[in-house]
């Protein structure tokens, strides 16, 4: 798939079609029409032909006539719901009435329509049902995410790449003894990962000691190391910390010390140390076992995943009920660069449902043009921090050739090296 094609739909939309209709002209017409809506369709003319592609896990829905020999639509609308409940399939009859609707919709089918149809009308009900599959689809992932038992799958949100790699960084750092540097940009969520970080080592029974680094003397480090004695001591924007603090915790922990200390930053300490303002020692230390949180910018396809849990906490924190979330407001989020990150995401999801105006959508008042320039945007950055800004590997992973890529680059004034990390 081509980046111009993906820019057609919000990034991981399901776009399959499954149809099944024994009148091969029938067929061809209605796959041509998918085809011209850039949706993929797949076809069978019979139950028995099109049983095998139906799984739990099917990306897609079903577009089946009723009138078939042998083993009906009605038979494969049981069959589909046998398999998934939650499998969308919409029946089309030429010799339609108003019981055959009755019973089509009381058996489970998604929605009933009378051919021939207007291609207008066949596709705005076939868009409704993978909006709905997808949302299905991506809620079971997530709940399976939540089951996995394991703090990061239930405190780190996401379906990307990069999520998946921090929760297993995440993972692999909490099982050492080591002191961990936390980092990310500003509303990343620093404090959050350093405490999954605690809850999954074996010092998750000890007492989690969360202090400010800004102010802090030497005196108080040591109090802070026996509060947290047999847990986790972590210190938030360590680059703040005093220089002759810094010096001290170096020394302190050189010596060895009882409690695990984790330290987080929204800054660049290797720019601080670069300029003075933070110990090169204390730095090195830490460096070796980091923690690093991508921000919102870099994958864009979790922004839709992280929304629907944003308003759905809010929603149930102001005691109402969540407001619908159309494809048009995501796309709209998806083309911001959110230099808030999370935060403000989350300070977006809780306005949205108590129905504030929201300033800063990016897609407000935009053409379509400028919408997806915008997503386009979004998607090449994503790219380059996936791959460490290395320009090959992203335009490879986008299927787009490397004059193309670097033209995108270049209309956008995207420079691969301020990904590179």
């Amino acid at each position: 798939m081509t980046l111009g094609m993906t820019l057609g739909t919000t990034p991981g939309t399901i776009k399959r079609v499954l149809l099944v209709d024994d009148d091969a002209a029938v067929r061809e017409a209605l796959g041509q029409t998918l085809d011209l809506a850039e949706l993929e369709p797949l076809v069978a003319g019979s139950f028995v032909a099109a049983k095998d592609h139906i799984t739990p896990g099917f990306e897609g829905v079903i577009v089946s006539d009723i009138r078939m020999p042998g083993r009906d639509g009605f038979h494969l609308l049981d069959h589909a719901r046998q398999i998934d409940p939650e499998l969308p399939v919409i029946l089309l009859t030429g010799e339609g009435d108003i019981p055959m609707a009755v019973e089509a919709m009381g058996r489970g089918a998604f929605d009933f329509l009378e051919k021939p149809c207007a291609s207008a009308d066949l596709l705005a009900v076939i868009e409704r049902a993978l909006r709905t599959r997808e949302l299905v689809l991506e809620n079971r992932k997530l709940k399976a995410q939540l089951e996995r038992g394991d703090p990061a799958s239930r405190m780190i949100f996401g379906l990307s790449q990069a999520a998946e790699a921090l929760r297993a960084r995440v993972r692999r750092v909490a099982a050492t003894q080591s002191e961990v540097l936390v980092h990310g940009p500003p509303g990343s969520g620093v404090p959050k990962v350093a405490e999954v970080v605690h809850l999954m080592s074996p010092r998750v029974r000890g007492a989690f000691v969360k202090r400010p680094a800004a102010g802090l003397s030497p005196e108080g480090f040591e109090i802070m190391l026996a509060e947290a004695a047999s847990g986790t001591l972590f210190l938030d924007e360590v680059g703040a910390m005093p220089e002759e603090t810094q010096f001290a915790a170096l020394a302190r922990l050189e010596q060895g010390v009882e409690a695990r200390v984790i330290v987080g930053s929204t800054q660049d300490l290797a720019a601080r140390v670069a300029d003075g303002r933070f110990a090169p020692g204390l730095f090195y230390r830490l460096e070796g076992m980091a923690v690093r949180i991508p921000a919102l910018s870099e994958r864009p396809e979790d922004i839709p995943v992280l929304y629907r849990h944003y308003v759905a906490q809010a929603a149930e924190q102001a005691g109402i009920a969540a407001p619908e979330i159309t494809p048009e407001h995501l796309a709209g989020l998806m083309a911001q660069d959110w230099p808030g990150n999370a935060r403000s995401l989350m300070s977006a999801a809780m306005r949205f449902v108590l129905g504030m105006p929201d300033e800063v959508q990016a897609g407000a008042g935009l053409g379509l043009a400028e919408q997806m320039a915008q997503v386009e945007r979004s998607l090449l950055i994503a790219a380059l921090g996936r791959h460490n800004g290395r320009a090959a590997a992203a335009a490879e992973a986008l299927h787009l050739p490397r004059k193309t890529f670097y033209d995108k680059l270049a209309r956008y004034g995207i420079r691969p090296e301020d990904y590179r990390r």
